[in-house]
């Protein structure tokens, strides 16, 4: 085995000075926007032993009047980019005519979407344990005027 030279050394030690202070730097001033260098708070907290659990989803009304899920399967877009870019959506409804798009895009002999909403459904916590009661709020709703 060959030994590491001196520029070697300093090179890797210089590589791992640099990643533990972006991993300190991180971890104080970071969101989850810079994992793997920042704190992943999704699993480094947790809610209240009695507050609601939301459970985002997307959901249309086509020109039928029927609702329809429109999940990964139906649009091909992942829940998870919804809800990170749910403030935009909030900012401009417009923006939910992707999902509408990208639905029909994959039915195209369905009837068209009038609606596409995104829907939180709050789940009723009790003692860290589900209720069986919710309640549904709609944040963002865009209408078609097709």
């Amino acid at each position: 085995m060959e030994t590491l030279t001196t520029r070697g050394r300093v090179t890797r030690l210089g590589a791992t000075a640099l990643g533990l202070a972006l991993l300190l730097g991180g971890t104080f001033w970071g969101s989850d926007d810079d994992f793997p260098f920042g704190p992943f708070r999704m699993y480094s907290t947790s809610n209240p032993p009695n507050a609601p659990a939301p459970d985002t989803r997307v959901e249309g009304v086509n020109s039928a009047g029927t609702v329809i899920d429109l999940d990964q399967d139906a649009t091909g877009i992942r829940r998870a980019e919804i809800e990170g870019q749910q403030s935009r959506y909030a900012a401009d409804p417009t923006l939910l005519t992707e999902v509408a798009d990208a639905y029909a895009e994959r039915h195209p002999d369905v009837p068209a979407l009038v609606e596409v909403r995104i829907v939180i459904r709050w789940h009723g916590i009790r003692a860290g344990r589900p209720t069986g009661q919710y309640t549904d709020q709609t944040v963002v709703s865009w209408q078609a005027t097709r």
